[in-house]
């Protein structure tokens, strides 16, 4: 088959540009041909392709008012988008179109191509977050609470309760976009919904979403499995400096704070900022070879570090702020740390993080929330904790310090069987082309 795979970045920024590009390897892997449509931008990979992408549009960076106004007028719908995407779809001829995240910088106007009216082509679409329920896609309001508002189609709601990052005008914005695109009914032009998660499902299913959704778990490539395997490290246990490990955007949903508060409380240091409710969960401590090591950046970075220093000298010798890495250097992290832990505050749908860390054996601290309890088979695969509760996450790590070595070697195989029975390549690639070959069937019976 020909299939144009979409996506507003083509280098690898998130977990849904990680997506995207194992999904081009493994649709290549089994012969099928692939292009691509997407935004132009300094760190893209290359690609034939990249003679229809859509100028680079800036709605946060350090550009003029002026600017930001001119772009926010595209945000909605791009002419630009519709444009290109035709003469794209003209030279390709694509079996199927699967887009990924096409908000704001390319929009769904490119489901407008004239091209689309004349020719029927399925459209697959890969649910990444709540864009589709909310127009703040974290389904988190503006005072840091998860709501289900949006759920109503009202969206309005956005407005009210600033959702979009504390902002009215920002809100607004997104407001007018949910409410154009259903107006202009965008989404009916989506023919098949995939959700990384059950819970994700259940969402969709239960915004009116029901009768076009399936769950398909995300999934891991052949070249990260081999990376997964390369630094797995089987010997963890004799390991002088045993470490926790976050990795991820430093922002509020994420949880980050929440974790450095209760790796300070569980180690017995300063419970600064904590209540007295949370500092009584504190029972013993952490012994002192036990460390955290938080990988990435963000705007909780200088809470963290103001954190960590109002805690003593100590705590600055234990949690270990180790910035942006990638590749392999990041892998070998995963692979050494006992635990990862997946702290999210928000709907996180499906993590690539916490496969990557099963993959190396590594395994998980979960926050019940969203869908990181499909990845956390507690006591297995790793704990789970109820998100944002300080005292709860204090006692599952303190637990997870305690395990012996038998008993963490048989959560490792865990681990991997977890990977191996869910989230290979070839069973989501095998799935996936099952449903493109369902509706290319049906549409060339209409045709006929």
């Amino acid at each position: 088959m020909r299939i144009l795979l979409v996506n507003k970045y083509f280098y690898r920024k998130g977990g849904a540009e990680t997506y995207f590009f194992a999904l081009a390897e493994g649709l290549r892997a089994l012969g099928h041909e692939v292009a691509f449509f997407s935004m132009k931008h300094p760190n893209n990979e290359p690609s034939y392709w990249s003679k229809y992408f859509v100028s680079e549009k800036d709605y946060v960076g350090k550009i003029s008012a002026f600017q930001q106004a001119k772009e926010a007028a595209t945000l909605v719908y791009s002419f630009e988008s519709k444009r290109k995407f035709e003469a794209l779809l003209q030279e390709f001829k694509p079996d199927v179109i699967h887009m990924n995240n096409v908000h704001r910088q390319l929009t769904l106007s490119i489901l407008d191509a004239p091209y689309l009216k004349k020719h029927h082509v399925p459209v697959v679409y890969t649910a990444h977050d709540y864009i589709l329920l909310c127009p703040a896609y974290t389904m988190v309001d503006g005072s840091g609470k998860v709501c289900d508002d949006c759920l109503d189609r009202r969206f309005s709601h956005a407005v009210k309760k600033t959702c979009v990052k504390g902002s009215k005008a920002k809100s607004g914005l997104a407001f007018l976009e949910a409410e154009f695109l259903k107006y202009h009914h965008s989404y009916d032009k989506i023919d098949k919904i995939i959700a990384p998660s059950q819970f994700m499902k259940s969402k969709l299913d239960e915004g009116g979403y029901s009768d076009r959704t399936v769950a398909l778990q995300n999934f891991l490539t052949k070249s990260q499995m081999s990376m997964a395997r390369t630094v797995a490290n089987t010997n963890k246990f004799d390991t002088a400096e045993p470490y926790f490990l976050f990795f991820g955007r430093l922002s509020k949903e994420k949880g980050i704070l929440t974790l450095v508060k209760a790796f300070l409380l569980a180690s017995g240091l300063s419970d600064n900022g904590l209540s007295s409710r949370e500092s009584a969960g504190a029972k013993g401590s952490l012994p002192p070879n036990w460390t955290l090591h938080i990988v990435g950046d963000g705007p909780e970075r200088e809470t963290i570090e103001s954190l960590i220093k109002s805690a003593g000298p100590e705590a600055e010798s234990r949690i270990k702020l180790l910035g942006y890495k990638t590749g392999e250097n990041l892998q070998r992290e995963v692979g050494n740390a006992r635990f990862s832990v997946l702290c999210s505050e928000w709907r996180e749908n499906m993590p690539y993080s916490g496969l990557e860390s099963l993959a190396a054996q590594t395994p998980v601290l979960g926050a019940n929330i969203g869908g990181i309890p499909e990845l956390v088979v507690e006591g297995k695969t790793g704990f789970r904790f109820s998100s944002g509760n300080v005292e709860e996450l204090t006692k599952v790590l303190h637990h997870s310090a305690d395990i012996d070595a038998s008993t963490y070697a048989d959560m490792q195989r865990a681990c991997s069987d977890y990977i191996e029975q869910r989230s290979q390549q070839e069973q989501y690639v095998d799935a996936l082309i099952a449903i493109y070959s369902q509706f290319v069937s049906n549409f060339s019976k209409t045709t006929v």
